[in-house]
């Protein structure tokens, strides 16, 4: 998400010099009243940030700094907020798929109430309507720009999700809570905009490693005032610190004066920035950016290749017992980011599999898939699925999978080409709506991975 905008003057409090926004002033305010402690060396500001609201640094910031710590009482969630004791009570019927259920309640009801204790924070967003993930877009936007990332598919399930949790579960408990709630105030369009918000600003505690050999659920979402004002970079320079009486935003590395802090979302490809958050990085800052294989793609592949109907039974044969052994799945992917394959074991399991002779595959069988693991077996998987290894793969497996990318690059509804062209003209570019923009940098991103691995299966294929 790069910027034009000009570094601005930094004043002697929170705020960018000469800041007149009202709102952000407002925030400020409640910030110092709840608690929350800014370090002196940053500021927040519109200006100079890579996309609305961002924090700079006015001062040069050393690696392990504070630069704001918040109590948990100012994190906004379903414990801590108004109406929490309804939400406890009604518990068992407010639990969901999603868990969002009890938070979005909690939201729904303290967005609309003018005396909110989050009022000065929530007034940062007036209009919800203003975020821009593409459940937003039309359904034919959304297929015209975005064929082949798989953010239609994702949207798809996500608005079919939220239709059903609605009508399902906030409906029914909104009418018979009529005195916090209103069905005619608490809408689905309201709830579908709180969605999108938690999506974009709310934060996941991550378990402890005692909570996790428990296997205990992960914990709900919760919205962190100033933490969701800082931007996403796969480069950050600063990262969320969780502590049991506050959490803390720590600086990572260096920051020189002026620069802009940056907070990470997580090791997270375009198609979900754009998925989620409603942003991409353009290409090629994001490091983490990512291309999807589908599962049943490889499988199309190997059909395809085969000649006999007895090849072509081979192979269902073969796919069936990976399904059996939980390798692949009807809607799992394979992915590949720009140093290689990211699914490792699944990937190598599955060509090593579809590509046995007849007589491999019938010991294979026998044994129930079970086979005596090598030393350093994880590492050699590694090492095949890297950029380095692909090139020195069984000719057969280079081509199920140069075979499997070509079909994958089928799907879009441009080739590499002209997304090419379109991204390198400025002037045409410049003319593109900010939705062609980021569908753009999602599909090139994706197309120059898949690109890449078939340049790395060309070699010396029979």
């Amino acid at each position: 998400m790069a910027s034009d905008a000009k570094k601005p003057k930094l004043d002697s409090g929170g705020l960018a010099e000469g800041c007149v926004d009202e709102p952000l002033q407002n925030f400020l305010s409640w910030c110092e009243d709840v608690g929350l402690k800014l370090s002196a060396k940053v500021c927040v500001s519109k200006q100079g940030t890579v996309s609305e609201y961002g924090m700079l640094a006015r001062e040069e910031i050393k690696e392990g700094e504070v630069i704001f710590s918040i109590p948990r009482t100012a994190l906004l969630y379903q414990e801590t907020s108004r109406v929490k004791s309804v939400l406890e009570k009604e518990k068992q019927s407010l639990s969901s798929p999603s868990g969002w259920v009890p938070l979005l309640l909690a939201l729904m009801w303290e967005y609309t109430c003018p005396d909110s204790y989050w009022r000065p924070y929530l007034s940062l967003w007036p209009d919800l309507k203003a975020l821009d993930h593409p459940m937003f877009w039309s359904e034919e936007e959304r297929n015209r720009l975005l064929q082949g990332t798989e953010i239609p598919e994702a949207v798809d399930k996500d608005l079919a999700n939220i239709q059903k949790e609605y009508n399902d579960i906030i409906l029914p408990f909104i009418r018979s809570h009529t005195e916090l709630w209103d069905p005619e105030k608490h809408t689905l369009e309201l709830y579908k905009s709180l969605v999108a918000f938690v999506m974009a600003y709310s934060f996941q505690e991550p378990l402890q490693e005692e909570e996790e050999d428990d296997q205990k659920e992960p914990n709900p979402p919760m919205m962190v005032p100033m933490a969701d004002i800082l931007n996403h970079v796969s480069n950050h320079n600063a990262n969320l610190e969780y502590s049991p009486e506050h959490l803390k935003m720590v600086s990572v590395r260096h920051i020189k004066k002026g620069e802009e802090v940056f907070n990470t979302y997580g090791q997270m490809a375009n198609w979900q920035l754009l998925h989620m958050y409603g942003f991409v990085e353009p290409y090629p800052n994001n490091t983490d950016d990512t291309a999807d294989i589908q599962m049943v793609t490889i499988y199309k592949a190997a059909l395809q290749a085969a000649q006999a109907n007895s090849e072509r039974e081979l192979v269902e044969e073969k796919w069936r017992l990976l399904c059996q052994l939980e390798m692949v799945g009807d809607e799992g992917v394979f992915i590949f980011g720009q140093s290689g394959s990211l699914t490792d074991e699944e990937l190598y399991t599955t060509l090593k599999v579809l590509c046995m002779a007849p007589e491999e595959f019938e010991e294979f069988k026998e044994n129930e898939g079970w086979e005596e693991a090598e030393e350093d077996e994880e590492e050699k998987m590694v090492f095949a699925l890297s950029n380095e290894g692909i090139p020195d793969l069984n000719p057969a497996w280079k081509q199920l999978l140069h075979d499997s990318a070509l079909l994958t690059l089928t799907g879009y509804s441009a080739d590499l080409k002209s997304d090419k062209e379109l991204l390198d003209n400025q002037e045409s570019y410049s003319c593109l709506s900010s939705r062609e923009k980021v569908a753009l940098q999602v599909r090139y991103g994706q197309k120059m991975i898949l690109h890449q691995l078939l340049e790395l299966t060309h070699c010396n294929l029979p």
